[in-house]
């Protein structure tokens, strides 16, 4: 690990700005959204992906751009609206998913249109699976531009695992890239939990990241009671 000067358990910083994220026909729609604003159809948008697919980097960049807040949607609450859209821009994370107040969403998004601002919602699944029992709600979610991250391809798991390397300041040989690409499982999510493991281990281990530590690393931790079933 030529990079490494101090085998410390320090948090890394990931590079979450639009030049940073890798775009590749799996999310170029996603992409072509953010990248629009402000010229949207209407005062919202909905970007659709699996966990680990780079929606909240994504967010993240709109965010920037809008001077928006951010808010789990599960902390979304109708007294709280006003103060949350207070910049005209707001990111909500997570929608569609467990308990959400259809009131406040539905304020929210109304509050947009009154104002001129705009709201992103982010969320594993598109919005008409989403159990939304509020017909007026269900009608301004419809008419919001939805765009989806698809699986990701070789070329894009390739770059996103050479990025989350990076990220660590971890130096790692092409050869080993292809040789974790070639037995992972494919999903965004997965590809963060092995880089994280190998760093992890390595400074642990206070080890090199050799192809033999890697692959000892991937035949402990590439099963399905890693990942998770939905990964």
């Amino acid at each position: 690990m030529a990079m490494r000067q101090l085998t410390l358990d320090l948090a890394h910083r990931p590079a979450l700005a639009r030049e940073d994220f890798l775009v590749s026909p799996a999310n170029a729609a996603a992409v072509a959204l953010v990248d629009q604003w402000p010229n949207w159809p209407t005062h919202g948008a909905v970007i659709v992906g699996p966990p680990g697919s780079g929606k909240s980097h994504l967010a993240s960049v709109w965010q920037q751009r809008s001077e928006a807040k951010l808010r789990p949607a599960a902390a979304l609450a109708t007294d709280r609206v006003p103060d949350d859209f207070s910049t005209g821009a707001l990111v909500v994370e997570d929608a569609g998913e467990g308990t959400l107040d259809e009131r406040a969403l539905f304020h929210l998004i109304n509050l947009a249109r009154q104002e001129g601002g705009y709201v992103l919602l982010t969320a594993s699944r598109p919005v008409a699976t989403w159990p939304i029992s509020l017909p007026d709600l269900r009608s301004r979610l419809k008419a919001l531009p939805e765009a989806s991250i698809l699986p990701p391809d070789d070329a894009l798991l390739r770059g996103v695992l050479v990025k989350h390397f990076a990220d660590r300041q971890i130096a790692v040989s092409e050869g080993i890239i292809s040789y974790i690409l070639l037995r992972m499982p494919r999903s965004m999510a997965a590809l963060r939990q092995i880089v994280e493991e190998i760093d992890s281990r390595a400074l642990a281990e206070k080890v090199e990241i050799t192809r033999p530590f890697v692959a000892r690393v991937l035949s402990d931790c590439v099963s399905p009671d890693l990942f998770g079933a939905d990964d």
